[in-house]
C-alpha cells in the first residue's frame, strides 16, 4: 500500500513536471525569452573557455587568472550602473542591445585572435563582451515576471531557466572543445559571437504589455545615474525578506569563490591526483547541477520555495565541509554532484522568490544588485580561502567556511517558513483576483502588487457595504458570500465568490451607482480606489476589459 502511494505521488510529481514543462513551452513570450537565455549562456561558457585557452598561450597560468579577474570585477560595478535602464526602458529590448553588444565584441576577438601581438586588444574586447554580459541574467530575471500570469507559471519559467544554465555550461564547454580541437581560439569566438547574436533574434519577437514603472524607491532619471545606481540596494534594505535572502546568497557565492581554490587543493593535496583530477573534480560539480535541474522540476507548484532555496544554500557547505575528513575519490565526487544540486536549489528558490517580493519598477534593479552580491561574494571567498588554509591548514579551512552555510540557514530556517507561508496565502488571493475579469490580462507582478494590498472586510447578514450615492473610496472582491445589488428600489444583481464590485464610481468618479448589501454574511477584500485605479489603467487591456464591463453594468438599469 505504502509502495503504491509512494508510486502515486511520484507519478504525479512526474505529470506536474512535465506540465510545468509545457506551460512554458505553451507561452509564445516564455518560449522566446528562454531560447534567447540558452543562446546568450551558450556563447558566454563557449567565450570563457576560449578566453582561457587563449590567455594560457600567451602569458601562461598568471595570465589566465589576471584575465577572469578583469571579466568578474565589471559585475560589481556594471550591474548597480546599467540596470537603471533596463527598469526605464522595455527590458526584451535592453537585452537584445545586451546581446548585440556581446555578439560584436567576441567578433571582433575572433578577427584579432590569430594576429600575432593582439593579445591585449583580444584581452580589451573580451572586457567590452564581460561589461555587456552583467546585465543580462538580471534583467532577464526581471522580464521574465512580466511574462507570467501565475506564480506558477514563473517557478516553472525559472525552473525552465535553471535546467538551460546547466545544460548551456556544458554545450558551450563542449562546443568550445570541439572548435579548439579541430581549428582553433579564432572559431571558438566566432561561434560565440554567431551564438550572441541569434540570441538576440528570439527578444526581437517579445512584445510584452509595457508597465508603468514609477520608483517607490525614489529611482533616478537619467540625470542622476548614481543615485540610480543605489536604487535596488534600497529596495532591499527596506525589505528583511529580500535582506535575508541577499545575506544567505551573498554567503552562498563566499563558498563558491573558496570552492574555486579548495576543488585545486583537494584535488592535489587531499585526493592526491594530478592536475587532471581538478577538471574531474569540476566535471561531477557540472554534473549534480544538470541532474539536480532536471529534478527540480518536481518542486514547481510546491509552497516551500523559500525552505528548498534554504537547502540549496546549506547544500553549498556542508559537502564542503565533509571533505575535510579525506574521503576517497568517489566520495569526494558524489559530495561536489551534491553541492551541484544545491546549486539548482538555490536558482529555483531565489530568482523567484526575489521575483515575487521586490517591487516590478526596481526589479531588474534588484536583481543587479544581487549580481554585485554574488561578484564580491565569489572575489571575497577566493581570497578567505587561501588566507585561512595558512591559518588552520586545509581541513580548518574546509570546515569553517563549509558550515558556515548550514549554520545560517539552521538559524534564519523560521523566517523562511513564515516566508513561505506569506506567500501561499498571497497565492490564494491572487487567484481571487485573476477571477476578476479586469484582472486577468495584467502581467503576474501587477496583480501580486494588488494582492499585497488588500485588505480584509467582513459584513454581516443584512448589513450594508454601501448605499447609491454614496462617496466610492474602496473597490471589493467576494471572499466568501453573497450579496444584493439594488439600484433605484430595484433589484438588479445578485454576487457570489470570486465577483468584484464597486468599479463605477471608482472609474468614472461618481457617486455609489446602486446599493450592495450582505445576504449572508461577507468576506471580502478591499483595495482603496487610489491604488485600484492607477493599476488597472495603466494596463490598455486591464483598462479596456473594465471599460466594457461599466458599460455592460450601467446598461442594467438606469440610476438616479
Amino acid at each position: 500500500m505504502a509502495v503504491g502511494t509512494l508510486s502515486a505521488r511520484l507519478t504525479t510529481r512526474l505529470s506536474a513536471a512535465a506540465a510545468a514543462i509545457a506551460s512554458t513551452w505553451r507561452n509564445a513570450d516564455l518560449r522566446r525569452a528562454e531560447l534567447s537565455f540558452a543562446g546568450a549562456w551558450t556563447a558566454e561558457w563557449a567565450f570563457s573557455v576560449g578566453i582561457g585557452v587563449y590567455a594560457f598561450r600567451h602569458g601562461g597560468a598568471k595570465a589566465v587568472g589576471v584575465v577572469a579577474v578583469l571579466r568578474m570585477l565589471p559585475a560589481a560595478i556594471a550591474a548597480p550602473a546599467l540596470t537603471p535602464y533596463a527598469d526605464r526602458h522595455r527590458r526584451e529590448r535592453v537585452l537584445a542591445v545586451v546581446c548585440g553588444v556581446r555578439g560584436l565584441a567576441t567578433g571582433g576577438a575572433a578577427v584579432l585572435a590569430p594576429i600575432h601581438g593582439a593579445a591585449y586588444g583580444v584581452y580589451a574586447l573580451a572586457m567590452v563582451a564581460a561589461v555587456a554580459a552583467v546585465p543580462f541574467r538580471p534583467v532577464h530575471s526581471a522580464l521574465l515576471p512580466t511574462l507570467c500570469r501565475t506564480p506558477y507559471e514563473l517557478t516553472s519559467a525559472n525552473m525552465v531557466r535553471g535546467l538551460l544554465d546547466s545544460a548551456s555550461t556544458l554545450v558551450g564547454a563542449a562546443l568550445a572543445a570541439v572548435f579548439l580541437s579541430r581549428t582553433g581560439v579564432g572559431a571558438v569566438f566566432a561561434a560565440a559571437a554567431a551564438a550572441s547574436l541569434l540570441s538576440a533574434l528570439p527578444l526581437l519577437r517579445l512584445h510584452p504589455e509595457p508597465s508603468p514603472r514609477v520608483s517607490a524607491y525614489g529611482g533616478a532619471g537619467p540625470g542622476r545615474p548614481t543615485a540610480a545606481m543605489m536604487t535596488g540596494a534600497r529596495a532591499v534594505l527596506h525589505d528583511p525578506d529580500l535582506t535575508l535572502l541577499f545575506v544567505l546568497a551573498g554567503m552562498e557565492t563566499v563558498v563558491r569563490g573558496a570552492l574555486n581554490v579548495f576543488l585545486v587543493v583537494v584535488a592535489i593535496e587531499v585526493l592526491g591526483g594530478g592536475e587532471a583530477e581538478v577538471g574531474t573534480l569540476t566535471a561531477a560539480l557540472g554534473a549534480g547541477a544538470v541532474a539536480a535541474s532536471i529534478a527540480a522540476a518536481l518542486l514547481v507548484g510546491s509552497k516551500r520555495l523559500a525552505r528548498w532555496f534554504g537547502v540549496g544554500v546549506a547544500l553549498w557547505g556542508l559537502p564542503v565541509a565533509l571533505l575535510a575528513f579525506h574521503p576517497g575519490k568517489w566520495l569526494a565526487l558524489a559530495l561536489l554532484a551534491v553541492v551541484g544540486m544545491g546549486n539548482a536549489l538555490v536558482d529555483i528558490g531565489l530568482f523567484t522568490v526575489i521575483a515575487r517580493l521586490a517591487a516590478e519598477e526596481v526589479l531588474a534593479q534588484v536583481f543587479g544588485a544581487l549580481e554585485s552580491v554574488a561578484a564580491i561574494g565569489v572575489a571575497f571567498g577566493s581570497l578567505l580561502a587561501p588566507l585561512l588554509i595558512a591559518g588552520v591548514g586545509v581541513n580548518g579551512a574546509l570546515i569553517a567556511i563549509g558550515l558556515s552555510t548550514p549554520i545560517a540557514v539552521t538559524f534564519c530556517w523560521w523566517r523562511l517558513r513564515r516566508l513561505d507561508a506569506g506567500m501561499t496565502h498571497r497565492d490564494k488571493e491572487i487567484e481571487l483576483l485573476r477571477n476578476v475579469p479586469m484582472f486577468a490580462p495584467m502581467p503576474l507582478p501587477a496583480v501580486e502588487q494588488l494582492a499585497r494590498l488588500l485588505e480584509p472586510v467582513t459584513v454581516h447578514a443584512g448589513e450594508t457595504v454601501f448605499a447609491q450615492g454614496d462617496v466610492g473610496n474602496l473597490y471589493y472582491v467576494i471572499v466568501d458570500g453573497t450579496a444584493d445589488v439594488t439600484g433605484g428600489g430595484n433589484g438588479v444583481a445578485a454576487l457570489g465568490p470570486g465577483e468584484g464590485f464597486g468599479e463605477i464610481a471608482l472609474l468614472h468618479s461618481r457617486p455609489r451607482t446602486a446599493t450592495v448589501r450582505a445576504h449572508t454574511d461577507l468576506h471580502l477584500m478591499s483595495l482603496s480606489g487610489d491604488n485600484f485605479t492607477s493599476v488597472v489603467s495603466s494596463y490598455r487591456p486591464s483598462d479596456a476589459a473594465a471599460s466594457v464591463l461599466v458599460d455592460h453594468l450601467l446598461a442594467r438599469f438606469s440610476p438616479e
